[in-house]
């Protein structure tokens, strides 16, 4: 699990962009995204603390708390700016920060609140992706749209290569394409029924 720094040392311009979305409006905003105990997703705003040394949140006691304590996983997307649909997302896992020293520094760099029931955590970063839709926007019926939008992906090459879970058996990769069946809108489908990529598809 490679921390912020480490990712930001591996691509900074790709760090910096993040960066910058999820502080685009001062202090840093974005929906987090964690496990429920029942596995369902919950997701919350929160603010982000993005340092030279890693990525941080400080977080009070809350579901989302809690979650995080049982299960580290977690999702960051950056909130939607004002001017673009450009869009940060980053996922990995989150860790409470037990040093104190560490977590005097950043109380005090950051004016923590000393009498508010917070703990912080610290992200690593498994994943990062930037996406830029340039002027047209994602909006799907908009006229001006230049094209797809720009994606940048970085994986931590450590998590990439590290070895399966035990009793957890990885997806095979198929070579052929992926077939997709096509149903017109107002084709009836009955509930908990499949559709066989090789039936007809009935006329409407």
């Amino acid at each position: 699990m490679a921390s912020w720094s480490e990712f930001a040392a591996d691509e900074p311009r790709l760090a910096e962009a993040i960066r910058l979305l999820m502080q685009q409006y001062g202090p840093g905003y974005g929906y987090l995204a964690t496990v429920r105990a029942d596995g369902g997703p919950r997701v919350h705003p929160v603010s982000p603390v993005i340092t030279d040394d890693g990525l941080f949140c400080f977080i009070v006691d809350s579901p989302k708390r809690r979650d995080l304590e049982r299960d580290g996983r977690y999702a960051l997307h950056s909130f939607p700016p004002e001017e673009s649909d450009d869009e940060a997302y980053l996922a990995g896992r989150a860790r409470p920060v037990t040093d104190q020293a560490r977590i005097d520094e950043l109380a005090s760099s950051l004016r923590a609140a000393p009498h508010v029931d917070w703990r912080i955590f610290e992200f690593s970063v498994d994943v990062a992706m930037l996406t830029r839709y340039g002027r047209g926007g994602a909006d799907p019926f908009g006229d001006t749209r230049t094209g797809r939008p720009d994606v940048q992906v970085w994986l931590d090459p450590a998590a990439a290569a590290a070895p399966p879970v035990s009793g957890v058996v990885a997806p095979r990769r198929s070579r052929r394409p992926r077939r997709l069946a096509v149903v017109p809108l107002n084709t009836p489908i009955p509930l908990n029924t499949a559709v066989p990529l090789s039936a007809p598809v009935p006329a409407p």
